[in-house]
């Protein structure tokens, strides 16, 4: 496509003509605040905070929206873009009722850094959502209708991205609200990507930070920590790091430093789900079981079943999910190894991942009583909370997990991205289908690349067990209904909820778009690659905890759960 030049503040600049103005700003160095534009999105210049000058034209323009034109000059900054710019700014704080001190937004909200970069008065205009309700989904996600500045990008990402459509606008121009739609054939699955597209926190997670603060402070518990596979190639962003910069030892660090007892890798916990999960698909396919076998550590996959497609939960593998294997465990392996009562520990997970705060509070996973794990903080939470105790995670010192139950291989670390789960098992599955054979009569693949990346659905065939299997990894709920109708093609099946997988969790840092998800799941793959063991049935300490559990009783209790059918809401 042939160039063309505009020029922007005097500055002469060559561009496609199919870009916007926005874009070549943005190439070119020049800044121009942004509310309601997302690179998931189509622009909708809703929020109009982004407006231009264009000579020759009567109005401002929305710089998200408007296409350059050849010869076309722009103003970003004229005394006409200032005026305009700052009152719709505060024309947005009139329908923000501000909650900063409890808000996980608080250390980097985009509306305050605008407020004070353009000194503008955010109390011009009398706030008019006051009396707007906060409606709650689940114990998962919350939209609180006296923050919302009306963008409509939770809209978009729960109907056109998630294709769930769980919330619609009620009422038009200033009366108008977002709220759960009245159709009881509809219901949220509390993946969160209403809240990591939501620019001003309206939309967001229900946060537990507060509990867990109390918790540890608490000298009659012990309060530890684990942190997911996704988590350490995230986190850098909300203090700075580049995307996909990985931060393990750092996590570690922060967490002792916040005052857990003790740290805990749930890539761990994935090594144990990943063995489960790859043993029952090796029994399925020898004693002719339910097939295809469908993956079920992400919860919010796990209600869009319950709910929409009762049907097909005998195909879900009974594994649980990494945290929740790996709190099982803490609470009863790691309990006795120390003496300590389940009861008297305190498990948190930090996850990517709104949907887990549902998932820990499941009856079906609790354990002679104890849910393996108390509660959930999403990365957002996790670095609200370092900030609030003035821990910088940039400038600490990378320090270790616990000694035991951190073992882990590089099976684990590709959990966080879409195709790892399926990667992981295939591995481990293949492997103890080909124990005591020769590699020429029975090969047992370590990277199945197929699987990975951002397509919507990505297939590929394998051979396992001398079975040659047709698997599917859908990438985000709004691709799985045209794979469910054909189930009969496949014999093994992922499902991811998020774009991305956990890399583009509902609890993610804000932004995350597909080349942010991309970076982050680069960085697991290196994680990957530069692991000493590779496959999950390579980590003698998972074993020895199977063992064990095997020994104690205790095996379908810890490692295995149950679905059924849910009503709405539940």
């Amino acid at each position: 496509m042939k160039k063309i030049s505009v020029k922007i503040n005097g500055k002469t600049v060559s561009c496609l003509p199919n870009q916007t103005i926005l874009e070549v700003a943005q190439q070119n160095g020049f800044d121009i605040p942004t509310l309601c534009f997302h690179k998931d999105f189509k622009p909708k210049g809703n929020c109009r905070v982004c407006v231009v000058e264009v000579k020759g034209q009567n109005s401002l323009m929305a710089s998200c929206k408007t296409k350059v034109a050849d010869g076309m000059v722009i103003l970003t900054d004229s005394e006409k873009v200032r005026r305009a710019r700052n009152i719709n700014i505060e024309m947005v704080f009139a329908e923000h009722i501000e909650k900063c001190p409890t808000c996980v937004w608080n250390f980097n909200c985009p509306l305050l850094d605008m407020a004070r970069k353009y000194k503008v008065n955010i109390k011009r205009f009398p706030e008019r959502k006051k009396v707007r309700k906060i409606y709650k989904f689940g114990n998962a996600v919350e939209i609180d209708g006296t923050q919302c500045i009306d963008c409509r990008n939770c809209l978009e990402a729960c109907s056109v991205m998630q294709n769930i459509n769980y919330l619609e606008m009620k009422k038009k121009g200033y009366q108008q609200e977002v709220v759960p739609t009245s159709n009881t054939k509809i219901d949220c699955i509390y993946c969160g990507q209403c809240a990591l597209h939501c620019p001003i926190g309206a939309a967001q997670e229900q946060t537990e930070w507060e509990k867990v603060e109390k918790e540890l402070k608490n000298k009659n518990k012990i309060v530890v920590a684990q942190f997911a596979p996704s988590i350490r190639v995230s986190i850098g962003e909300e203090f700075g790091w580049p995307y996909g910069k990985i931060a393990t030892g750092q996590i570690a660090a922060g967490l002792k430093e916040l005052g857990f007892q003790h740290v805990f890798d749930v890539n761990f916990g994935a090594d144990i789900t990943t063995m489960v999960e790859a043993v029952e698909l090796l029994e399925r396919v020898s004693k002719k079981g339910v097939m295809p076998m469908i993956t079920s550590c992400c919860p919010a996959w796990v209600k869009y079943a319950e709910f929409y497609h009762p049907e097909i939960l005998p195909h879900l593998t009974t594994a649980r999910s990494p945290h929740i294997h790996l709190g099982g465990v803490i609470k009863t392996f790691w309990a006795q190894e120390n003496k300590i009562s389940a009861k008297n520990i305190v498990v948190v997970s930090i996850m990517p991942c709104t949907a887990k705060k549902y998932e820990k509070s499941r009856s079906e996973l609790k354990i002679k009583g104890n849910s393996p794990v108390d509660y959930v903080l999403t990365t957002r939470e996790f670095a609200f909370l370092l900030k609030r105790h003035g821990i910088d995670l940039a400038k600490l010192k990378p320090q270790k997990s616990d000694t035991v139950l951190n073992n882990y291989s590089g099976a684990a670390a590709i959990y966080g991205g879409s195709g790892g789960v399926m990667e992981s098992a295939l591995r481990t599955a293949q492997g103890l289908a080909c124990q005591g054979k020769k590699a020429s009569v029975c090969p047992v693949r370590i990277d199945f690349k197929k699987v990975r990346g951002l397509e919507h659905v990505k297939e590929a065939t394998v051979d396992v067990a001398g079975k040659k299997m047709k698997i599917a990894v859908v990438n985000g709920i709004g691709n799985v209904e045209p794979v469910l109708e054909n189930l009969h093609k496949y014999d093994y099946i992922e499902v991811m909820a998020c774009p991305g997988g956990c890399i583009g969790g509902g609890g993610q840092p804000i932004p995350t778009t597909d080349q942010i998800r991309q970076k982050r799941m680069d960085a697991l793959y290196s994680l990957d690659k530069n692991s000493k063991i590779r496959k999950a049935h390579e980590n003698k300490e998972v074993s020895e905890v199977l063992q064990w559990l095997n020994e104690e009783e205790l095996e379908h209790r810890v490692l295995h759960t149950s679905y059924k059918r849910k009503r709405r809401g539940k």
